[in-house]
Parts: C-alpha cells; sequence; structure tokens
C-alpha cells in the first residue's frame, strides 16, 4: 500500500451506498486517503434519500455524479471496498477486497436509510484506523 492509500467503493449504481461511503471516508480521513467510487450500472444521479441522509450529519454528496466501474480504477486502488456488485469487479492480485453487505437504500425512506448510513460510517472508522490512521 501507498504512503496515500487509495480506496474505490462499488456498489450496482453509485447513488447509494458507495456515494455515502466515499463521503464519510472522504470526511474522516480528509487529505490521508485518495477516494474512489464507482458502480456496475450506474443511475443518473445520486439517490436523494442518501443525500439527505449525509446532509443530515454535514457531509454534502450532492454534487458527485455516478460514475462507470472500470477496470482502470480497480487497477489504481489500494483497497476495493464492494457493496453488493456481485461478480462486476474485477479482480487483481496484492490488493486488498472486502464485501460489505449493506441493505440498498434504493426507493427507501428516510427512517430506513440513517441506519445504513450509520453502519457505513461505523465501517470507514475501522477501515480508516487500519489504512490511514491519525498521526
Amino acid at each position: 500500500m501507498t504512503d496515500k492509500p487509495t480506496v474505490l467503493f462499488v456498489c450496482v449504481h453509485n447513488a447509494g451506498r458507495s456515494q455515502m461511503a466515499a463521503g464519510w471516508l472522504q470526511h474522516l480521513a480528509g487529505d490521508r486517503v485518495e477516494v474512489l467510487s464507482a458502480g456496475s450500472a450506474p443511475k443518473d444521479q445520486i439517490n436523494p434519500t442518501a443525500v439527505e441522509a449525509m446532509r443530515e450529519v454535514g457531509i454534502d454528496i450532492a454534487n458527485r455524479t455516478p460514475k462507470v466501474l472500470t477496470t482502470e480504477a480497480v487497477r489504481e486502488s489500494d483497497v476495493v471496498i464492494t457493496m453488493g456488485c456481485g461478480d462486476a469487479c474485477p479482480i487483481f492480485p496484492g490488493k486488498r477486497y472486502e464485501d460489505w453487505e449493506l441493505q440498498d437504500p434504493a426507493g427507501q425512506g428516510i427512517e430506513t436509510v440513517r441506519p445504513i448510513r450509520d453502519e457505513i460510517r461505523g465501517r470507514i472508522e475501522q477501515l480508516v484506523s487500519e489504512i490511514a490512521p491519525a498521526a
């Protein structure tokens, strides 16, 4: 892993879970990590309920755009975290892979999305402590 690890979050639509995870990682780790996110079948916009849930905790993901998963993004990353994208993510030796089983916030109300957001935060805090601890 490099001095500044790159983390790629992948979910199907790159509109909810992966965007919330990217927002949390940037918020909690700052410039100690490079953050990427992508989807195997990206939507045309971020899930508005995910945007609202993150806004409640002071993190703005409203201006993000879902991106398609590329082999290059996986190759550039030190850590690849998938969230329900199945076998769509290419595997390269020497990278850390994790699959986070998280409920999909698509079509869910804010009461359902808040616990997903909070579970992602806990996982991100653990990840930061492992790959980019504070000096």
